[in-house]
């Protein structure tokens, strides 16, 4: 017997054991992948129960972790087993195990971050990690270092992911309304930007998008290779 009936019924149960704090706070403006806003600081907030010091003894001498995660705003009540990949334009559909879409059977998904800071407080241990690509309050299921011999491979071809994986918009941003946002924060803020966070079939350059960054909301206009922001406000 290859599985156990009985288990398969009724499944797994797995909790949280953290959630992850950012200024992404909508899923517009999200970067595509994990690492394209490397600027962009994220902490990781445990539970109290795993926040003790010893669950992260030697956890420093690594320099990038595996976060393993709920696409919580993304659980379909019904399987599909074919999603349609932004990268192809909103139309070709392939398989959902062909694809990072979060519309998956057990909506889990997998993240690469950087180690920037363990910081231990009165709430226990708190991991300032950059490059994430997780919403705001995003459920963290477990936490594993990356292991550079074990997980890049360099001979890996990335398939139909690999048309664009290097462009780039070239961000226009007035100053004026650039010193709006905090100078920590701006770095960050231009990566998200310049990784277009559009859907690729939307191309309308006289189209103005807003994006939910922190408590502001920008708004832009773009074309294929540039990004112009409009305005800077706080978000309601």
């Amino acid at each position: 017997m290859l599985y156990n009936n009985a288990m398969t019924e009724q499944g797994f149960f797995i909790k949280p054991i953290a959630f992850i704090r950012n200024d992404l706070k909508e899923k517009f403006g999200i970067p595509r992948q994990s690492g394209r806003a490397p600027a962009l600081i994220s902490e990781i907030v445990f539970l109290p129960e795993y926040a003790c010091d010893e669950a992260f003894r030697d956890i420093e001498g690594f320099s990038h972790l595996w976060l393993i995660f709920d696409f919580s705003l993304a659980h379909a009540e019904k399987f599909s087993p074919t999603v349609r990949p932004p990268r192809l334009g909103g139309n070709h559909r392939v398989g959902v195990f062909a694809s990072r879409s979060p519309f998956r059977p057990n909506h889990l998904g997998l993240s690469c971050v950087k180690l920037e800071q363990v910081k231990k407080g009165e709430q226990g241990v708190v991991l300032a990690v950059s490059g994430a690509d997780l919403l705001d309050g995003t459920p963290i299921y477990d936490v594993k270092p990356y292991l550079p011999f074990a997980d890049c491979r360099t001979e890996a071809t990335s398939g139909y992911a690999q048309q664009g994986e290097n462009h780039r918009l070239k961000v226009h941003f007035p100053p004026q309304l650039l010193n709006v946002i905090p100078e920590e924060k701006r770095e960050g803020l231009l990566q998200c930007l310049s990784d277009d966070p559009r859907p690729s079939y939307q191309t309308d350059p006289s189209r103005v998008y807003g994006m939910r960054f922190g408590c502001w909301e920008i708004k832009f206009t773009a074309t294929a290779d540039e990004l112009r922001v409009c305005s800077v406000a706080s978000a309601t």
